[in-house]
């Protein structure tokens, strides 16, 4: 699949993650190997895909043995959302530090940008991690993502381009716009929209969101 402003993405095949989990099964870290399955069976089939006795399965143990590790399946989905969360974090994070301009302004407003493209970004390349990380979790349990808005909004303050009193609450209007996005270009009815086009409508929508918070 096709991602807006990939460089040098590097995603493991699920053979290596296949070959990670069973790696560290036979070092003795048993709960460690049954998350890296249930990530994959996120990745491959979304929230719904992440059952137990399947984990179990694929890990090459007893659903009995798998259950001693979680106090139940809304357990280990937890354990999936947290590391779709921190992938997501880390292309973030990527993709901000690639930002080099000098002038303040211009670098917040591009870093906060770059927020926005990582999360899109996310969505279309992993659409099964993307639904898991969002999956059941509330505000206090999300981790990575929502806190790097927030420092990008921060940064925006502090260089003058975004007013203290816009500021409040800036996290909702952003993070709902790319989120939208994100869900009508990845598994709605956008998905077929062709990169071009789709690349044109997220510069649309993150110039609006730069309208939006302008002092």
């Amino acid at each position: 699949m096709v991602v807006p402003d990939v460089d040098n993405v590097n995603i493991k095949t699920s053979d290596d993650r296949y070959d990670a989990a069973v790696s560290s099964y036979h070092h003795g870290n048993l709960r460690e190997a049954l998350v890296q399955t249930a990530v994959e069976l996120g990745r491959e089939k979304g929230p719904d895909g992440i059952v137990i006795r399947e984990v179990a399965r694929r890990t090459g143990v007893s659903h009995n043995a798998a259950y001693r590790h979680f106090a139940d399946r809304d357990d280990l989905v937890r354990e999936v959302a947290r590391a779709g969360q921190l992938g997501l974090a880390d292309l973030m994070l990527t993709r901000m530090r690639r930002v080099r301009v000098k002038d303040p302004v211009e670098r917040a407003r591009r870093r906060l940008r770059e927020v926005g493209k990582a999360y899109v970004e996310y969505s279309l390349a992993e659409p099964g991690l993307f639904a898991v990380a969002f999956s059941g979790v509330s505000l206090p349990d999300l981790i990575g993502p929502y806190e790097h808005l927030s420092d990008a909004l921060d940064e925006c303050v502090a260089a003058g381009f975004l007013s203290p009193a816009k500021r409040e609450g800036a996290e909702l209007p952003c993070w709902a716009g790319v989120h939208g996005f994100a869900m009508l270009y990845s598994t709605g009815p956008l998905q077929d929209t062709p990169r071009r086009e789709r690349d044109a409508d997220l510069n649309r929508l993150l110039d609006r969101i730069d309208d939006s918070l302008r002092s």
